[in-house]
């Protein structure tokens, strides 16, 4: 039986150029396989791997090499202090998507009983993030994927989230009508011909590519955002890092005003806020 120092080592080095964090997958799926946390494995680096676990590990490991994502092999992610479930059929949470929440909630300060929409909701990792922080917010979480719903109101319930509704639909169909405080939305934003989709094969490419382009769901979301929102009411959306200018010219020509592009933690333009006009003629 192999110690857990060595086994750790071993996969780290077999995943360089394959991850861009060896070592945390790594030691991610040994804690998963052995059910304990990663501190553990630090802490007990000279114990034994069990045969039957160290078989379990090397196939998990394999279909990493393959490039299938941590998140699938383990059916877990964090995001925003939750544990969420994830599967094939949904993004996997990305850290920096945590941008949109911190946004949003420093957006909606004041405001006392907030209607969000969450459009594209996946996992349901925004609108459950932001359930937790406005726990006085009323929350309409939408998909287009039934699969995906289905996955996030089984996250909202193992979190004892009761104030998110999710509808399936595309984009504002299921909420015709409605006007909301907020608006927020990761959407599908990579163009066809991305070079990036190489490293993301195995999800789903409904919630990766947009289109020729890019910018088809980032536009369809920004033209319909006015008619959507309460007077002062404020859309968010993610996008990819050259795409602030024009998510910025596709906000202002929907009517909305004050556009703002933000930095994730790398420094990179993540996400583009702007608001509809109060009765007043000014944001806010």
């Amino acid at each position: 039986m192999m110690q857990v120092s060595r086994i750790l080592a071993s996969a780290a080095a077999r995943l360089e150029g394959v991850s861009d964090t060896p070592t945390l997958d790594a030691e991610i799926l040994l804690a998963h396989v052995l059910g304990k946390p990663r501190a553990f494995l630090r802490a007990r680096g000279d114990d034994a791997v069990t045969a039957p676990d160290h078989e379990q590990y090397r196939a998990l490991l394999a279909r990493r090499l393959a490039g299938e994502p941590v998140a699938y092999l383990t059916g877990r992610r964090e995001f925003w202090s939750l544990d969420l479930a994830v599967g094939p059929g949904v993004l996997v949470p990305r850290p920096e998507t945590e941008l949109l929440v911190e946004i949003a909630v420093g957006a909606l300060a004041g405001r006392r009983h907030p209607h969000i929409l969450d459009l594209g909701t996946g996992s349901g990792a925004i609108a459950l993030a932001l359930a937790i922080e406005i726990p006085a917010a009323h929350i309409t979480a939408v998909d287009a994927s039934p699969a995906a719903l289905d996955l996030a109101r089984s996250n909202a319930r193992r979190a004892g989230i009761e104030n998110v509704e999710f509808l399936p639909g595309d984009w504002y169909q299921p909420v015709a009508g409605r006007r909301f405080d907020l608006i927020v939305s990761n959407p599908p934003y990579l163009a066809a011909n991305d070079p990036h989709l190489r490293a993301l094969g195995r999800e789903p490419a409904a919630a990766l590519v947009a289109g020729p382009t890019g910018l088809e769901a980032l536009a369809k979301i920004a033209s319909g955002a006015a008619d959507h929102l309460r007077p002062g009411g404020i859309v968010i959306l993610e996008h990819g890092s050259e795409q602030g200018p024009a998510v910025r010219e596709l906000l202002t020509r929907a009517g909305l005003e004050a556009a703002l592009t933000r930095c994730d933690l790398a420094g990179l333009e993540r996400a583009t806020l702007a608001c509809r006009p109060a009765k007043t003629g000014s944001c806010g």
